[in-house]
């Protein structure tokens, strides 16, 4: 897992980390994994294509009262696997636990220019709730937004 984060995260600039920014090790994951079990409002899911994990996605509820009803979804897959629907299945798969959970709401932040994204999310229901203009520096050394995305309880 530890490997295939640090790749995901060179492959594209739609996720928050540069490679090997805010590193887990394989301990790491255990706990995250564990705790994530244990934890009724959170939800940890890997993709596996032919025994390879490919991608993977979580549900964190944050822990503070006033933030129970919600969690913060987010998903990451190989880029050679792209277009399979590999991540619309991590997000459909945590939307059907939410709503079997009472869970009242997910957000999740995407890039402006993953249109993909974007448009995959709305067609989920999701809706867009703001922008954090100049949220991003990227490579080519420009500042990007974040939209800021919700998707209520049916």
């Amino acid at each position: 897992m530890s490997k295939l984060r640090v790749q995901i995260d060179g492959e594209t600039e739609n996720l928050d980390r540069e490679p090997g920014e805010a590193f887990i090790d394989e301990s790491g994951f255990k706990l995250l994994i564990q705790t994530d079990s244990e934890e009724p409002r959170n939800l940890f899911l890997v993709a596996v294509v032919k025994d390879r994990i490919v991608g993977f996605s979580r549900c964190e509820s944050p822990t503070l009262k006033r933030f129970a009803h919600k969690v913060e979804f987010g998903v990451c897959v190989l880029q050679e696997y792209w277009g399979y629907g590999i991540g619309k299945n991590l997000l459909a798969e945590s939307i059907a636990w939410a709503d079997a959970n009472g869970i009242q709401k997910i957000t999740l932040n995407v890039l402006e220019t993953n249109d993909k994204a974007v448009t995959l999310y709305q067609k989920l229901g999701f809706e867009i709730e703001g922008t954090l203009k100049n949220d991003k520096i990227l490579s080519d050394g420009n500042f990007y937004n974040t939209i800021v995305m919700g998707r209520f309880m049916d």
